[in-house]
């Protein structure tokens, strides 16, 4: 007969042994997972860029359809598919606001509205966010991506106007007239 304290040596030695295998798994996936959160990364990154340089070069083709059979996240312009990334199409004439994703849509009308140049912080709580640095960091990004294709000026470091005001009509408007 096997005594109690040896009958307990015997289940935490098992015990230990689990637990080193969950230990040793544990190790395997997170190893598995950062190389799949790599490729994953890579290929986002991959497709963005391909979509920016296709909008670049006046693209009037349609984005290759999502994997798995999913619908392409909308429609920028008339034949242009946006297809898992956030598109800010550069302004041009008879180009809506409606073009633009909901965020820089809603930071373009909030700098369109307001009577002068705004900065980033005052933009943040107007759209629905936390003013904290993070977001005001986001929103600040936000506001170049949005200066360098057009949609708005960037009169003084940091202050933010509307690039074309009074002649943002929108689309359903223009079909009204």
């Amino acid at each position: 007969m096997v005594s109690l304290i040896e009958e307990l040596e015997a289940r935490e030695a098992a015990a230990r042994a689990r637990v080193e295998a969950l230990e040793a798994e544990i190790v395997e996936l997170t190893a598995r997972l950062e190389g799949e959160r790599e490729a994953w990364s890579r290929l986002r990154i991959t497709r963005e860029t391909v979509t920016e340089v296709i909008m670049d070069l006046g693209g009037t083709g349609t984005a290759a359809p999502v994997a798995g059979g999913a619908e392409p996240e909308g429609v920028v312009e008339s034949g242009v598919r946006v297809v898992g990334a956030i598109m800010v199409p550069h302004w041009r004439e008879g180009l809506s606001v409606e073009a633009l994703p909901d965020v820089y849509r809603d930071i373009v009308e909030v700098v369109t509205d307001a009577a002068k140049p705004v900065q980033a912080k005052q933009i943040v709580p107007r759209i629905g966010l936390p003013a904290v640095t993070a977001k005001i960091e986001g929103t600040r990004g936000k506001l170049k991506r949005l200066v360098e294709r057009g949609w708005l000026v960037e009169d003084a470091p940091g202050r933010f106007t509307a690039a074309h005001p009074g002649r943002d009509v929108k689309l359903s408007e223009l079909a009204e007239r």
